[in-house]
């Protein structure tokens, strides 16, 4: 039996290279119906199993190297190489970009505790990135002012020495934590406004040697109602913060209209805490395998995959590749596919907002270029023609189409994701199953990121819609140029405040 299906595997696959082939060589038949046919051959190749493959070797140099494929860690250059390697084997042109950056490692684990009133213990926290080094007993207060914490007035003498509560919300973490330091506070807890962990970030511009660490806001409101009678917590943070240098990775066809460019990329690099198979293990092995297996599609226009380094340090790879790119190399990118995190243990088919139909202003989404609409509209559409339901998620610039999408640089673009720090809810867990008030990635941005905290079932039907969109556009982005027909929203409720947002924190 096992050589059996060996057997036919095998007659699959090369019935299918063939039948692609003779599909690609028949150019009125491909622009008639642009990626359809093609579509489908190129999910026949791409597989759940292939991009696995490429996840458990992430996960493999994770393990050689202290468990983090942190940008500028010896897991990140590792997983640098191996990406290559794969991209050059499938015969694309590669290419790296090395850059500076500001980095930042936890020394050994945060600790927050509470002394007093009872009951003592240690309290559920994630250290904020780039958090200075603390180690602090003292009585616990909320800001004078405003509990945001977002004016310096907020802040007055009472807070001098004491572990200051702060709520998020209004402004950057960074912002609060400048704010509660310069007012003499020993540190700072900042607790969340929505439901779900807080995994924040304080910018890598933060260089304050002051601690901070965010809590959900159940325990924030819990602390808060005990500043009155004598709260007192201890907060250890051990960090190191300084220039490392990273790279970005770059894959190009040998085919296809050079002044028409179809990009795709994830980010490669983890957050120090942990090897980050589904933040962004998933989306980088999707790329990979999809890219393996478009050898055989000799596309209209050129394809351009990037591997972003520095991701987590807030965006630094690809917002460096759009500065340096110059003017006229720019107006060659037809469009940018991003995908970060689409194996989510408790996941949903999110895709971003393109045209932002679903999310009022106020919420941190906008419109994305003219044309993200139409790519919004692709992916809903696909889902729906494999029976499968889709969310919109807000456009708000959090990963690496950020930079696509800014002001004077106005590439399309769009994407997909399963959730993070999220919650999922009782209406998303009936349609898409999984649980329930839980987040749709509890191991978001930790240790326990590993391949276990993969869903199979998630990686095959986002790498599918994935294979989708870059053959489509590869023959033919007209339809960028074209308002879609119909609506392009999903077929359930959007997600909406924390739920599915991908947090690069440095916003509110």
């Amino acid at each position: 039996m096992g050589q059996t299906r060996r057997t036919w595997g095998r007659r699959t696959l090369a019935a299918t290279i063939a039948v692609t082939l003779a599909v690609v060589a028949a150019p009125p038949a491909a622009q008639a119906s642009p990626g359809s046919i093609s579509s489908w051959a190129l999910r026949q190749l791409v597989t759940a199993n292939g991009v696995m493959k490429h996840l458990k070797e992430l996960q493999r140099i994770a393990d050689r190297h202290g468990g983090s494929r942190a940008s500028g860690s010896p897991g990140y250059d590792a997983s640098v190489d191996y990406a290559e390697r794969v991209f050059r084997r499938a015969g694309y042109r590669t290419s790296r970009q090395a850059f500076d950056f500001q980095t930042f490692l936890i020394n050994s684990p945060s600790e927050l505790e509470r002394t007093a009133p009872a009951p003592a213990g240690p309290l559920p926290h994630r250290i904020m990135s780039y958090s200075g080094s603390v180690d602090a007993t003292a009585p616990v207060t909320l800001p004078t002012g405003d509990p945001q914490g977002c004016a310096a007035g907020d802040f007055g003498p009472a807070n001098v020495g004491t572990i200051v509560l702060i709520s998020r919300g209004a402004c950057p973490f960074g912002q609060k934590g400048r704010n509660a330091a310069a007012a003499g506070a020993a540190a700072a807890v900042v607790y969340n406004n929505t439901t779900g962990d807080l995994a924040g970030t304080l910018g890598n511009d933060y260089t304050l040697d002051f601690g901070v660490v965010g809590i959900t806001q159940a325990l924030g409101q819990e602390l808060a109602a005990q500043v009155d009678d004598g709260l007192t917590l201890r907060l250890h943070t051990d960090t190191y913060r300084g220039q490392a240098r990273t790279e970005n990775l770059f894959a190009e066809s040998r085919w296809g209209d050079p002044d028409n460019v179809v990009m795709a990329g994830a980010h490669l690099d983890s957050v120090a805490e942990g090897p980050g198979i589904n933040d962004n293990g998933t989306g980088s092995a999707a790329i990979l395998e999809i890219a393996d297996k478009m050898r055989w599609f000799p596309t209209r226009n050129k394809v351009r995959f990037a591997l972003w380094g520095a991701e987590e340090a807030n965006l630094v790879g690809s917002t460096r590749y759009i500065a340096d790119l110059p003017q006229a190399e720019r107006d060659r990118i037809a469009l940018y596919l991003n995908f970060d995190m689409v194996g989510s243990p408790n996941y949903v088919r999110f895709v971003y907002d393109g045209d932002n139909s679903a999310f009022p202003p106020g919420t941190g989404s906008a419109a994305g270029p003219p044309g993200s609409g139409a790519i919004e509209k692709l992916f809903h559409d696909y889902f729906a023609s494999q029976r499968l339901d889709s969310a919109e998620t807000p456009f708000s610039g959090r990963s690496d189409y950020g930079p696509f999408i800014a002001p004077g640089v106005d590439i399309p673009a769009g994407g997909l994701f399963t959730g993070a720090e999220g919650i999922k809810t009782p209406e998303q867990a009936a349609v898409y199953g999984g649980t329930a008030g839980v987040s749709y990635d509890p191991c978001y941005h930790q240790a326990c990121d590993t391949i276990d905290n993969v869903s199979k079932k998630a990686v095959g039907e986002m790498s599918d819609a994935i294979a989708h969109a870059i053959i489509t556009y590869a023959w033919d982005t007209r339809s960028l140029s074209t308002p879609p027909a119909g609506p392009t929203g999903g077929t359930t409720a959007p997600a909406g405040e924390g739920g599915g947002l991908h947090d690069h924190e440095v916003e509110i």
